[in-house]
């Protein structure tokens, strides 16, 4: 081992040291003794559990006024503080997101530089490898496997080397059933360290789980389990190799296989040496090993097995890079900066961010860019892209966020609504779910955390910060209750057939067309929010890959029931297909039926089955806003039927007028003038004119109100209808159309809803119907004819046999039209005499007593009156008119909706 002495000389003379080395080589206890022993300092660390733990070491060493702890989601920065233990992201130097706090500092320190050759954070330790220096000394902590491209990157570095305090050996692989006491074992996904945590609760009473989603409060409670010696076992995922001081003697790998971000590869040599090296703290000899078999996914190689324990490991040959200080002047100017090329060969252009995939989908939106000028503006914008996505839910969905954050920082104060916020964090303050749900609140709350200690984004951020960092306390106390409770104290009915080729560690991602991949896998698809499984993948094998892909929709379905409460009403619409339950749609997916309610116009809002995976405060959420829109709906499309209504209520109209609103408001504003005959019998002049200043127009045919008729509440009403009486919705006639063929039964029956009437075998729009039967009687007055050949009637395209039937139902009886006098010999005949060809007789009345009219016919005593009728009838027509025609679609409608008529 090196002596101490010349370290210190070494540190005394050299402006930079990189101290490089294995796991357990005492880096960074090296790098704390050292910032301590300046008047100020700051180290960089990889993760926000690691920054933490460093935090509380450096408290107990200067006390908690001169130690401040900045991550993204965490601030706590006391007046007087001189040393920062920050993550890598909010360290505070020139350029970077959080500049403006202290800069200058006796002493930097960056940790697992390494890191500089991860794909998705690389470019942040690389730059901060490259810009980030203390005054009198800068200490690069990290793997051996970097000491070549660290020197060629900073030429005047000493290169320090550090050795193991004690000795990795590989112990083979074991059981579950046979790992030693005070072992890890290490997985690549939350279903796998679920799956092992719960076997070991079998055999071995209970484990303590840590992954790098946990918050800090969470995560210290599990291992302070493990400590305490109330559990024996640790699983956890590869967030151990980065740093975290646990007292693991054996490191155990479920599998050697994890999933990168873009696809699933097995772990480098460099990785596996990383996470084994957990094992064996100090001068404790530690042990790694597979779960399972020799000859599994978790199986050494036995060159990896050498390289690991020798501690030789293949070179670093590149770093990826980006520019840590671009332009802020302008926005192109930004984005040009942020795509520049590193000019040595030892970096390479860092593969698109999610901050930068954020900012190019903005850059395109013209709200952003008339907004985004000069230099503060395009500062906050980028700050605003700087969001991180906790959720891991992608960068189209993670702009969309990003854009609302941006419009409330770039209008009126520049600050995000107090309302608004308060409001984003309530939604999560519920402690009911499993683990997976509590989960994805905290990581929810981790990104209201973040805003909060943005101290120019709110008017209030100490109150905010106050808040969220309570929220995710309550969060984190109950997801270590659900843990313990899973995997410590309950009963696990779910066995592992090989936990060393356990599928459900693969990842589970929905393609853009809705298919559910494992591992690049179909093995279904999420249709809105149905979830329906491929065949070919229901048997035996695959029951693992099913219920990881189940687990793991329950993330995305809630967030798709937050994107749908939160949609405008434009992207809802009414499902009202001939043949389908009537429904709503969001977008292009259903979401709930309608369903018979108290009165037509207040149906049951019935979610879709597929929504009642969700929980029950969310379905009340999506219920809620479901109902907001359908109340817009009436307003803009059934507003007539709704004043129908409360009128029918309303004390003040009489009560007679209140029976006819009743009758036509329940019939969907649309009824057949004999439905309502004795009801309009009881009327007088005036209370009818109450009918018609309500916009009712009393029809010789029908009754209704002509806004009902548009094909907006036409669809309204037919689907109302349905839902009322349970039954498919019907067809209707096409926008702006009116005169159609009678059709099919069903066409019928939903053009009668629609606002039609039949006469023969062409269906005419009612106030159609009407006007032709006021323009019979202005021809009649004038003593004109008026025939199928009548320009009115020809316009319409009415047939010959339908017109007539439309002037008998409309009370109108053909007269004979006398002959012209003869014409003498020789004379000139006289110019012809225009004469009315139709008699109004009376619209027929509806049919009351039909025993008694059938009686009347058969001539027995007391029928007289009715013969006299028929006679009349007969001598009116000439014995050529015929009953009226029924009108078989509005007796169809009889039937659909159970009333007569």
């Amino acid at each position: 081992m090196p002596d101490i002495g010349t370290i210190m000389v070494s540190f005394a003379r050299a402006p930079v040291t990189a101290v490089l080395g294995p796991t357990n080589t005492g880096k960074t206890h090296l790098a704390v003794e050292r910032m301590c022993g300046h008047s100020s300092g700051m180290m960089g660390f990889p993760l926000r559990l690691l920054a933490r733990e460093v935090y509380d070491r450096v408290v107990a060493i200067k006390g908690e006024k001169l130690v401040a702890l900045v991550t993204g989601e965490e601030k706590i920065i006391p007046p007087g503080a001189r040393y920062f233990l920050c993550t890598a992201e909010s360290m505070p130097i020139s350029g970077s997101r959080e500049a403006g706090a202290k800069e200058d500092f006796a002493f930097v320190a960056l940790d697992e530089a390494q890191l500089g050759a991860d794909p998705e954070r690389g470019h942040i330790f690389t730059d901060r490898l490259l810009r980030a220096r203390g005054r009198e000394e800068t200490m690069i902590l990290g793997s051996a496997s970097i000491s070549r491209i660290v020197k060629a990157l900073i030429p005047d570095v000493d290169i320090i080397s550090r050795p193991r305090f004690s000795t990795l050996s590989y112990a083979g692989a074991k059981k579950l059933s046979r790992l030693p006491r005070r072992s890890a074992i290490v997985a690549f996904s939350a279903e796998e360290v679920y799956a092992v945590a719960e076997m070991l609760r079998r055999f071995r009473g209970g484990a303590a789980v840590v992954m790098g989603a946990l918050s800090p409060r969470t995560r210290n409670a599990q291992v302070q389990m493990f400590l305490n010696g109330d559990v024996d076992y640790l699983v956890a995922t590869d967030a151990i190799g980065m740093g975290l001081n646990l007292d693991v003697a054996h490191v155990a790998f479920a599998s050697l296989r994890k999933f990168d971000g873009r696809r699933s590869r097995r772990l480098t040599v460099s990785e596996m040496a990383q996470i084994a090296g957990r094992a064996g703290r100090h001068h404790k000899d530690g042990t790694f090993g597979s779960l399972g078999h020799e000859d599994g996914d978790a199986a050494f190689t036995p060159e990896e097995i050498e390289a690991i324990e020798a501690h030789r490991f293949p070179p670093v040959d590149h770093l990826f890079w980006r520019n840590g200080t671009p332009h802020t002047d302008r926005l192109d100017h930004l984005l040009s900066d942020l795509e520049q090329k590193p000019e040595r060969p030892e970096l390479r252009a860092a593969p698109e961010a999610v901050d930068l995939a954020v900012l190019r989908r903005l850059a395109d939106d013209p709200t952003v860019i008339e907004r985004a000028r000069g230099k503060r503006q395009v500062e906050r914008l980028w700050a605003a892209c700087g969001l991180p996505d906790f959720q891991k839910l992608g960068a189209d969905h993670h702009a969309r966020l990003v854009s609302r954050i941006w419009r409330f920082l770039s209008e009126g104060s520049g600050h995000i609504p107090r309302d608004w916020f308060a409001q984003q964090v309530a939604r999560l303050d519920s402690v009911q779910g499993d683990i997976d749900i509590l989960s994805g609140r905290i990581a929810a709350a981790r990104t209201w955390s973040y805003i909060a200690h943005r101290a120019d984004w709110l008017t209030h951020p100490g109150e905010m910060a106050e808040r969220t960092r309570a929220l995710e306390e309550k969060l984190s106390d109950a997801l270590h209750t659900a843990l313990t409770q899973r995997f410590v104290d309950r009963r696990t009915s779910v066995l592992l057939r090989d936990i060393g080729q356990n599928a459900s560690n693969l990842p589970v991602t929905v393609e853009v067309d809705g298919s559910v991949c494992v591992d690049g896998e179909m093995i279904g698809r999420l249709d809105g929010f149905r979830f329906s499984v491929d065949p070919a993948t229901r048997h035996q094998d695959r029951k693992m890959l099913l219920a990881a892909a189940e687990r793991r929709l329950g993330k995305v379905l809630r967030v798709k029931a937050d994107e749908l409460i939160a949609a405008t009403d434009a992207d809802f619409a009414l499902l009202d297909d001939a043949g389908q339950a009537p429904g709503i749609a969001w977008g292009e997916t259903p979401v709930a039926v309608l369903m018979a309610g108290t009165t037509l116009l207040t149906p049951e809002i019935r979610l879709d089955r597929a929504l009642l995976a969700l929980g029950q405060d969310v379905q009340k959420q999506v219920i809620a806003r479901l109902s907001a829109w359908f109340d817009g709906q009436k307003q803009k499309h059934l507003l007539p039927l709704v004043k129908m209504n409360e009128s029918a209520a309303d004390p003040q109209v009489p009560a007679v007028v209140r029976a006819v609103f009743a009758q036509l408001g329940d019939a969907g504003g649309v009824l057949a003038r004999t439905d309502l005959d004795s009801a309009l019998g009881h009327l007088d002049k005036e209370q009818r004119h109450l009918l018609r200043k309500a916009g009712i127009d009393i029809g010789v045919l029908d009754i209704y109100h002509p806004g009902l008729l548009k094909p907006g509440a036409a669809r309204w009403r037919s689907a109302l209808l349905a839902a009322r009486i349970g039954k498919p919705c019907l067809p209707l006639p096409g926008p702006g159309l009116t005169l159609i063929p009678a059709g099919e039964r069903p066409a019928q029956m939903g053009a009668r809803i629609a606002g039609f009437r039949g006469f023969g075998d062409q269906m005419l729009r009612i106030d159609m119907a009407e006007r032709m039967a006021r323009t019979a009687h202005e021809t009649i007055a004038k003593n004109e004819a008026f025939t199928a050949l009548s320009p009115q009637i020809v316009s319409l395209g009415l047939s010959e046999d339908a017109f007539l039937q439309l002037m008998r139902a409309a009370g109108f009886r053909p007269v004979d039209v006398p002959p012209p006098p003869p014409v003498e010999e020789g004379a000139e005949a006289p110019a012809p005499v225009a004469a009315a060809n139709w008699a109004f007789k009376g619209r027929q009345k509806a049919r009351t007593d039909r025993p008694q009219a059938q009686r009347g016919r058969g001539g027995k005593p007391g029928s007289g009156k009715a013969q006299r009728s028929d006679g009349q009838r007969s001598s009116t027509t000439g014995g050529s008119a015929s009953p009226a025609p029924v009108n078989n679609a509005f007796a169809g409608l009889a039937d659909l909706l159970g009333r007569n008529g």
